[in-house]
């Protein structure tokens, strides 16, 4: 993904391509496509799959800093996008997590990495990575590999500063909530 709707890849020859699409939506709905697709080609999906939509701007991110996101999730299912299981986009809290506290997925913590500010992303979580074989009662089924598009709204940044003895410090804030649904079918606070 670049800027003004433009996307580059390699393709299986190491050639470089571009190409420039009218908006930014059908940008974004075609590095979702590409996403699914590299799903779907894969023999096994080991790890998490993640295209970036938008970019962002500023530094990305890391493990210890606080990121706050507006996140859809989706049951993957038939190759493609299921049901809606979780999202808090029209919702007037955003989701608060510190990467690298294990407060939420597996597959977050490593999907996220490198986000930036304003960023957009689409993950593709498999079962080992999400909730495994015991799922969430209601919501997800056992064994589910799970799509989400993330984007961060806000971050704070792990300042490093000197202390007085000179040993390094780091700032830290309270514990994150976890993204783990409840089982009345709201969001965690």
């Amino acid at each position: 993904v670049q800027p003004n709707n433009y996307s580059t890849f390699y393709d299986d020859q190491r050639q470089n391509w571009s190409i420039m699409f009218e908006s930014e939506k059908a940008a974004v709905d075609f590095s979702k496509q590409v996403c699914i697709a590299k799903c779907n080609s894969s023999p096994v999906l080991d790890s998490v799959l993640y295209q970036d939509l938008l970019l962002g701007e500023g530094q990305g991110v890391e493990a210890g800093d606080s990121l706050e996101i507006a996140y859809t999730g989706w049951l993957f299912q038939s190759n493609g996008l299921g049901q809606v299981f979780d999202s808090n986009v029209n919702k007037d809290k955003l989701l608060r997590l510190k990467l690298g506290s294990g407060k939420v997925i597996k597959g977050w913590e490593e999907g996220m990495m490198g986000m930036k500010k304003g960023g957009r992303r689409y993950l593709i979580i498999p079962p080992a990575w999400a909730y495994g074989a015991q799922g969430v009662a209601g919501r997800v089924p056992p064994d589910s590999t799970l799509v989400f598009e993330v984007e961060v709204k806000r971050v704070k940044l792990v300042k490093e500063c000197s202390g007085l003895d000179g040993q390094s410090v780091s700032s830290r804030d309270s514990a994150a909530p976890s993204p783990v649904p409840n089982s009345d079918g709201s969001s965690a606070d």
